[in-house]
């Protein structure tokens, strides 16, 4: 089973190069962790950037023993499961065709 990472006594959601979506914004397309931001202060924030297919940045908190997680708002990783071994793995993303990006009229 996939272990949940520590740091800096934050439970870890998140990390540098997951795939996700969210729950409730299907429209913001899926998204790829690109920013990792742990404060190194006791009772400190831990946040994660994540880049969306709609082109926008979107920052969330990263830490699940905090209601305040990302994961308890709708942020969502692809996961698999390895067939040989039953381990849960993260889903690679697809190589199919990207859906364009609506860009703004100017």
């Amino acid at each position: 089973m996939a272990t949940r990472r520590m740091v800096n006594g934050h439970r870890i959601y998140l990390r540098l190069g997951d795939r996700v979506t969210h729950q409730r914004y299907g429209h913001w397309g899926e998204g790829t962790v690109v920013e990792e931001m742990t404060s190194t202060v006791p009772g400190g924030t831990c946040l994660v950037r994540i880049v969306f297919e709609d082109g926008r940045q979107r920052v969330f908190h990263n830490d699940l023993d905090t209601e305040l997680c990302c994961y308890y708002f709708g942020v969502r990783k692809f996961w698999s499961i390895e067939p040989e071994t039953l381990e849960v793995v993260q889903r690679k993303r697809s190589a199919g065709p990207r859906r364009p990006r609506l860009r703004a009229p100017k």
